[in-house]
């Protein structure tokens, strides 16, 4: 089992910048890729970032590349994003996820049906 608890949420203005966190627990070792994704309210849920916790390889979505940071600290178990530049268009509920699939050729996953494991999501509210 894998536990995912995020925070740093909140509401900010446009070109503001946030970082969520994502604190990771449970079984140790037992992820190999993380990602962020984000979800307003009857849309589908959106891919934003990812990670292989390993190689430290990063995938970004096509909305927020150029803007948003992937991390992670390992000793801490952590996971970020780094969200700078922010739009009323990233406003969403923000979700860490956690795949225990070891990705092949080392690739990112980007669709939300290969995580395992998601945490209880963090509101990000963008005002213009």
């Amino acid at each position: 089992q894998v536990q995912l608890v995020e925070s740093g949420g909140g509401l900010v203005q446009a070109g503001d910048s946030l970082r969520l966190s994502c604190v990771v627990s449970g079984r140790t070792s037992a992820w190999y890729v993380m990602g962020w994704f984000r979800q307003v309210s009857g849309k589908e849920r959106e891919f934003v970032a990812g990670i292989v916790w390993s190689s430290g390889r990063t995938s970004y979505g096509d909305s927020v590349k150029g803007r948003f940071t992937i991390s992670r600290d390992s000793a801490k178990n952590t996971l970020y994003l780094q969200m700078n530049s922010l739009k009323p268009g990233d406003t969403a509920v923000y979700y860490c996820a956690a795949a225990t699939t070891r990705p092949m050729f080392n690739v990112v996953f980007t669709a939300d049906a290969e995580f395992d494991y998601w945490g209880q999501g963090t509101q990000v509210t963008v005002s213009s």
